[in-house]
């Protein structure tokens, strides 16, 4: 994990940036939108560049073209070859040589160095400014005039820009690959692929073909063994009655259609940010509403409304399980709802206030934009969401729980539904777990924990659970098949779930063994997905076992649209990512964000 220095300073002791510096610019990063601006070792939005990159070649381009004056009276482009090889060989050694004193805790700068970083950050400073000659640049990257109006902001952005960049540059102490294993690739000073990568890569696919060769075999084989299924002749469902709690559901269902008609807006105009980075067909949209707030309400609503729409679905089946409605369960019913409307509301209006520059820091932190895609919501509106969640699950728990006390055959699939729901307020306490000064390698640890693992993971495990409960009580599945399904999907699913989570970590300053684990498991993730294809073939087998399911053909059709995106979004278009030596190259290109995309439609 790269160091944050105390102090960068020159061989003379002139000192450019302190460590306070660095951290409250990773503060102020976070408040312009963090990741919904341009990206910070990859991870991030894609119309502005990524940070570290763009610094990176802009810096190493000074100090050539500073060589290149001194020593041969013309520019580095104006050179012969040769001469810009030897040039480039001095460079790598400048950039790449760690100068970090661990005793002390300076990261001491060469002069040229430090001019180039002087040079660099008047350029950013013009950028996030209102620089009358980067007004080309600002709409390229959809980023407003005056986005940082502090000088004092602005210096602390910079330090942040340069320290991650740092360690994008820098060799780890004793090896010959930087803290982000030479990512990303910068041919002048040597970032390149390793062979690390390759090796990784190609054990990768080779687990992904086994793993579906099994997967297959196991299929296979339960074919050869499971009993012929009978089905109803009538609808078992017909004498369900809704009770006053399940009704009080419906309103959840229409926050759950208008959410999504306001993300898929949003989407309309911050994909149009792409094309026009100032406004909205001549409209100065962005004076309002910049790309930085529509991206993150984009992605945060998108968030938002599927969490509601599972929260609901739960809420709606619990007392069918049961075939009772505890007391004063709409009244929860209804609390949680006012909650989840003042969540939703007040955790946009601060990330709009944050980005206009109107919270101190610690303030933004608590009540205004984090900068983390996805877990964007303030500290406050966190804490808030995970309150909400575990009073679902208790809202889950006691409607199931007189079900459970009763010893039928359908009590371990019971038990499954109760481990799933808990899973997803317990699940989401890692967006809790950094800080307002956390390191950022360890912020993004976290972070993925909740993208990957709460979204991608345990929704899936939860809706498989749900899946499964409503196919037995319509009486389409055995109670043991539906079982030991949920229960071997769970485990499958999981099992490359969680380890694979590190190949998002590949190039955030982790060790080697994050790429190892990495790439090995990630491959492993899209063995399950593999079952799911199976699944959506069964559902819609099951949509035709009598003709009284016809009723529920849009329902089934929807978990078969879900079990097609899950294989081609998470499965087919991530693989296709996931690999380091694919990512290397891909990391914060559209291709990821096909991946998140198509892998939400799953979801």
């Amino acid at each position: 994990m790269p160091p944050v220095p105390k102090r960068v300073v020159t061989p003379d002791g002139r000192v450019l940036f302190t460590g306070k510096e660095i951290k409250d610019g990773q503060n102020v990063w976070q408040s312009i939108g963090g990741q919904e601006v341009g990206t910070i070792w990859g991870h991030g939005a894609y119309v502005a560049p990524d940070w570290n990159a763009d610094w990176l070649h802009r810096e190493a381009m000074w100090i050539l073209n500073k060589y290149a004056t001194e020593q041969y009276g013309k520019a580095y482009e104006g050179l012969d070859e040769e001469r810009q090889a030897m040039l480039r060989a001095r460079l790598k050694k400048e950039i790449r040589t760690n100068t970090y004193q661990e005793d002390t805790g300076d990261l001491i700068l060469s002069p040229i160095r430090a001019e180039a970083v002087e040079a660099i950050s008047k350029h950013y400073a013009g950028l996030f400014g209102s620089d009358p000659k980067l007004d080309k640049l600002r709409d390229q990257y959809a980023i407003p005039r005056n986005t940082i109006k502090d000088p004092k902001r602005m210096r602390a952005l910079n330090a942040f820009f340069f320290w991650t960049t740092w360690a994008c540059a820098t060799n780890r102490p004793g090896e010959n690959m930087t803290y982000t294993n030479n990512w990303p690739h910068e041919p002048l000073i040597g970032n390149v692929a390793t062979g690390t990568m390759v090796i990784w890569s190609v054990v990768s696919f080779v687990l992904l073909l086994a793993g579906i060769g099994a997967l297959a075999w196991y299929y296979a084989k339960q074919q050869h063994t499971e009993l012929e299924e009978t089905f109803p002749e009538k609808d078992p469902l017909l004498a369900l009655s809704p009770t006053p709690s399940m009704r009080a559901t419906l309103k959840y269902f229409w926050v759950v259609a208008a959410l999504w008609v306001i993300q898929v807006g949003l989407g309309a105009v911050t994909a149009h940010y792409q094309v026009e980075g100032s406004g909205f067909y001549g409209i100065p949209l962005a004076e309002w509403l910049p790309y930085s707030v529509t991206r993150t309400w984009h992605t945060q609503l998108g968030i938002f409304w599927i969490a509601t729409a599972w929260i609901a679905a739960g809420l709606f089946v619990a007392p069918a399980v049961s075939g009772r409605e505890p007391k004063y369960q709409r009244f929860f019913v209804n609390l949680l709802f006012v909650c989840l409307l003042i969540i939703v509301v007040g955790s946009l209006a601060g990330q709009w206030i944050g980005v206009q520059q109107r919270l101190g820091l610690k303030t933004n932190f608590w009540f205004g934009h984090q900068g983390y895609e996805y877990t964007d919501l303030g500290r406050f509106w966190q804490l808030f969401l995970t309150v909400g969640l575990f009073l679902w699950l208790f809202l889950m728990a006691r409607a199931i729980w007189p079900a459970l006390r009763e010893k039928k055959d359908d009590r371990h699939l019971l038990i499954l539904f109760l481990i799933a729901s808990t899973a997803i307020p317990v699940f989401y306490i890692p967006a809790l777990l950094w800080g307002q000064h956390t390191h950022l390698a360890i912020a993004e640890y976290w972070r993925w924990w909740v993208v990957h693992l709460w979204v991608e993971g345990f929704f899936e495990v939860f809706a498989t659970v749900v899946i499964a409960f409503l196919f037995t009580r319509m009486g389409l599945l055995r109670i043991s098949t539906a079982t030991t399904s949920v229960l071997f999907s769970t485990i499958v699913f999981l099992f490359g779930g969680i380890i694979g989570t590190f190949h998002h970590l590949y190039f955030s300053g982790t060790p080697i063994g994050v790429l190892a684990f990495g790439a090995t498991f990630s491959a492993l993730e899209v063995v399950p997905l593999v079952l799911i294809g199976f699944e959506a073939y069964e559902n819609l087998t099951l949509s035709r076992a009598r003709p009284w399911v016809q009723a529920y053909k849009w329902p089934i059709y929807y978990f078969i649209a879900v079990a097609f995106w899950n294989l081609v979004g998470a499965g087919l278009f991530g693989f296709f990512i996931n690999p380091p030596i694919a990512l290397y190259y891909m990391q914060g290109l559209n291709t990821t964000s096909v991946h998140g995309h198509t892998a939400l439609f799953g979801v």
